[in-house]
């Protein structure tokens, strides 16, 4: 058993392809055999078909619990106040998010909360508020706080100067002591960026940079307003190296216009040539009623649900036989990596960065649009850049919505942290922790997840559940089952399709 009574991982042997699932358990060793029930029926390509179908439907991606769609408006920031202050009465490690909203162009496909500007001096006014936040939220920490981990993100967070991410760098570093493993990340989007630019980062402090490749055909590239060459990624991943930048992520955008599972495939084998220690690869979410210029993707082709499936398939048999574990619902790592380790021994994390080893840290956000999860509270401030800068400049909160769970909402989103993580649920681990007898308190869950077993997406343990292989691709759907908010129609809020 791990820790906590979490049930083991499958056995390194456990069949890779969805669609022999059932037919390849007696190559299991026996201790597997006795904890888990054996789904009903194989999973042929008619079955495929069939689940690509069923499932195929909007579910949340779990980066919280409840998704943000639930947050709800601050009308009293005092609340939030107090809660800050609660967690500070001891010192504790710290996750901090920074927001940096500017792109030079529009990418049309994201649903990232940015500013489109060519004008440089945008960011010097915008910096300007950045450290006065930081500032106020300073004085309200533990002085023994340290920052485990740091993140830029955006926006274009290398929209910055050299010389303005220096800065940032050092007003930091000044506000925030650093534990000495800290790992530090920045977003980059190698259009734009120079070699002093990367200099810059190495000189602050950054050990992790995620490029933002998307997809390397041209075809591609034009049909979503991003002309990268993949000449341009080569030489930023050359210059990162060689500052000593050599953790390196690689993001990914599957489904997106004239895309298909042969050109996909191109896209990953070139990518694979930067020998990426992660890749990042997103299901498009296609949510025009939240960001229009999506609207403009709609004149190309689509792949449908069944062609990005077997992109999806593609991928997993691509990465997982070129020296990558397949982490979670999108994320893939090289084996000795810190996310493959973690994912190993049951210490994987999930937050609004998605995948992460960084356990028992509050995240504060800095920045318009950014949102804090501080203890059992969510914090998400102002989207719109003008009213921001309007709420620091008066030395307000800068928050609009936010959300305080219940003891609903602890154990749901314990469980549903852990699915997403462990691929696994030991009923009788949540109910030692929570003192709830779990499979009752979940007895709402049940009809759905059986059918799931039916369709071969869960295997029934002694203790619990486990995802199969096939189930995997259909994460977010099993999440649902244990989500209730999902669940309330009076409740339910628009999402991107899960295939």
């Amino acid at each position: 058993m791990k820790p906590d009574g979490v049930l083991p991982s499958f056995p390194n042997n456990f069949p890779s392809n969805p669609y022999f699932v059932t037919c390849s358990l007696h190559n299991l060793p026996p201790e597997f055999h006795k904890n888990i029930r054996r789904p009903t029926a194989v999973l042929s390509m008619d079955s495929h078909h069939h689940l690509v179908n069923k499932y195929s439907r909007q579910a949340p991606r779990y980066t919280s619990y409840p998704p943000a769609p639930h947050f709800l408006e601050m009308e009293d920031a005092d609340q939030a106040v107090q809660l800050i202050n609660d967690r500070n009465e001891a010192p504790r490690p710290l996750s901090l998010y920074v927001h940096i909203p500017f792109c030079a162009s529009l990418c049309w496909y994201c649903g990232c909360t940015k500013v489109i500007t060519r004008n440089d001096g945008d960011s010097q006014a915008y910096l300007e508020r950045l450290f006065a936040e930081m500032k106020a939220m300073k004085a309200r920490m533990n002085p023994g706080n340290r920052v485990a981990q740091l993140h830029f993100g955006g926006g274009t967070p290398t929209f910055l100067s050299p010389s303005e991410l220096r800065e940032t760098g050092r007003v930091i570093r000044e506000l925030f002591p650093f534990e000495d493993d800290m790992e530090f990340a920045v977003e980059i989007d190698p259009r734009r960026l120079t070699e002093d630019h990367v200099l810059a980062l190495s000189e602050i402090g950054v050990n992790r940079a995620s490029i933002g490749i998307q997809d390397v055909r041209e075809d591609v590239q034009r049909t979503i307003n991003r002309i990268q060459p993949m000449e341009i990624n080569e030489q930023v991943v050359r210059w990162l190296r060689q500052a000593g930048i050599d953790r390196i992520n690689v993001d990914l955008i599957y489904g997106l216009p004239l895309q298909t599972r042969r050109s996909f495939e191109e896209t990953l084998e070139a990518v694979k040539t930067l020998d990426p220690d992660r890749f990042a690869i997103f299901h498009y979410a296609h949510v025009p009623w939240m960001m229009p210029s999506q609207k403009l993707l709609d004149r190309q082709p689509m792949p449908d649900a069944h062609e990005k499936f077997a992109m999806l398939e593609m991928m997993i048999s691509n990465l997982t036989h070129s020296g990558y574990s397949y982490i979670g619902m999108d994320h893939f790592a090289k084996l000795d990596d810190e996310l493959s380790l973690a994912r190993g021994n049951g210490t994987l994390q999930r937050n609004f960065q998605g995948y992460s080893t960084r356990a028992d840290t509050d995240i504060y956000g800095f920045g318009m649009s950014s949102i804090s999860q501080i203890g059992d509270g969510y914090l998400q401030s102002v989207k719109d850049l003008d009213e921001y800068y309007g709420r620091i400049d008066r030395e307000e909160h800068p928050w609009h919505r936010h959300y305080y769970l219940s003891g609903d909402d602890r154990i749901r989103r314990h469980t549903i942290m852990r699915l997403m993580c462990d691929l696994e649920i030991d009923f009788d681990a949540i109910g030692e922790r929570w003192q709830i007898d779990a499979r009752s308190y979940f007895s709402d869950a049940m009809e759905s997840l059986e059918d799931m077993s039916q369709d071969g997406l869960i295997g029934w343990t002694s203790g619990g559940l486990r995802v199969t292989d096939a189930g995997r691709m259909f994460l977010r759907n099993i999440a649902t089952a244990f989500d209730a908010y999902y669940a309330d129609p009076e409740k339910k809020a628009r999402y991107s399709r899960t295939v």
